[in-house]
């Protein structure tokens, strides 16, 4: 009985390994995203005062695929 305990221990997730990671993955992405947005919104016309974004998290291997929309103020 207490083989078959550790066994579903293990293959439990590591919650603090997850968070870890995720927050590493997170980190990345905003740091990067904010390079390119920098970039794009140099390139925008002198008139715009908004560029409308969206951003799209998709991990495959579990079917999500959400979008996120919103508006980046230049002024």
């Amino acid at each position: 009985m207490a083989d078959r305990n550790l066994s579903n221990q293990e293959s439990k997730m590591d919650e603090e390994a997850l968070n870890i990671s995720i927050r590493k993955f997170l980190k990345m992405v905003g740091v990067s995203s904010q390079r390119e947005i920098e970039k794009a919104a140099e390139k925008a016309d002198a008139a715009t005062d908004t560029l409308a974004a969206t951003m799209t998290l998709e991990i495959p291997q579990v079917g999500l695929k959400i979008t996120f929309d919103g508006d980046i103020k230049l002024r």
